[in-house]
């Protein structure tokens, strides 16, 4: 989303708020959002959100108002905020495909329900109790983004037969990416290759991992799915182009915005289906009894631009199979 644009959907949001604190002052139901990462990357996805909410009869401003708490990349203020929002009594809590928020709610309250969006295994995380049964008061979506880490790399090596010292990128500080790092380390020796692990958690700390990689002659880059990465997916595509780094990521905004390939999840469907799951609480039914929903459609990208600024001739068969290819 270009600046003026988000710009302009603040200009929006502004004009929400007032009617939001109305809302508020006339017993609507409040919904507490909280997020690990930032807004104005994560607009489209907000949009989804809403829509999700609008088709289960809920309207922001109208019949609901909603409380943003967005971390900004800083996970340490996840638990007050989180604090915060079960102050507030909030009816439900939403944390979309924000594994951080969502373990910082269910630390805050066991009451309040929570509707969590997740690439991580929400069972071995101590979210629900199964995916069929959740179990207290949480229950949400799983892509299972980390799971799909060998799939992703198997994709790498089909784009680039010849690459052998990769590296992964990870965030040592989310527990989601510290999965991914461990199941590709498993996996590069089966296909020949060698996994270099990098982490970053800030935009400084990228601009070395980057630069690092290029010194020790990295091939090719796995970015581990992580909600600063997604925040800074410009960045990113950036310093791949700039160190001539080939990289994949887990959605296809990355693609979109110069990244090579990406595959994963439909994000925005995720999106849409909290907000569902969301307006399904607020109907009256409880987390305890709605399954985990998990994910029907994924998404394999590719750059062609990118891949030829790298000078890669991407396979025929990877063209075939990719679901959007941009020129």
């Amino acid at each position: 989303m270009r600046r003026r644009e988000f710009i302009t959907l603040l200009g929006s949001a502004a004009a929400v708020w007032p009617l939001a604190a109305g809302a508020q002052q006339a017993g609507l139901p409040v919904i507490g959002f909280l997020h690990a990462g930032s807004p104005e990357p994560n607009a489209e996805f907000l949009a989804a959100l809403r829509r999700g909410l609008s088709e289960a009869g809920f309207v922001e401003g109208q019949n609901v108002t909603i409380e943003y708490r967005w971390a900004e990349g800083q996970l340490n203020r996840l638990p007050e905020m989180s604090a915060d929002l079960v102050r507030r009594h909030v009816a439900v809590i939403a944390t979309p495909l924000s594994t951080q928020a969502a373990l910082a709610a269910k630390a805050a309250t066991t009451t309040i329900p929570i509707v969590f969006g997740s690439g991580a295994d929400p069972v071995a995380l101590g979210l629900v109790s199964s995916f069929s049964r959740p179990g207290g008061n949480v229950t949400g979506i799983s892509i299972m983004t980390a799971a799909l880490a060998a799939k992703r790399l198997g994709v790498l090596h089909e784009m680039l037969p010849k690459a052998v010292h990769i590296a992964v990128l990870g965030n040592s500080h989310n527990a989601l990416s510290e999965v991914t790092v461990k199941d590709l380390l498993i996996t590069t020796p089966t296909l020949g290759m060698r996994a270099e692990v990098l982490y970053a958690g800030t935009e400084s700390e990228l601009e070395t991992a980057f630069a690092t990689m290029a010194q020790k002659h990295i091939e090719a880059v796995l970015i581990a799915p992580d909600e600063f990465f997604t925040s800074r997916l410009e960045q990113l595509a950036a310093l791949s182009l700039r160190h001539a780094l080939p990289s994949t990521y887990t959605i296809r905004e990355f693609v979109t915005v110069g990244g090579l390939m990406s595959y994963g999840p439909n994000f925005t469907n995720a999106y849409v289906e909290t907000g569902r799951y969301v307006g399904k609480v607020l109907k009256g039914e409880k987390p305890a009894d709605l399954p985990v929903a998990q994910p029907t459609e994924f998404q394999f990208a590719i750059n062609l631009k990118t891949a030829r600024a790298l000078s890669i001739d991407v396979p025929p068969t990877l063209l075939a199979l990719a679901d959007e290819v941009i020129e």
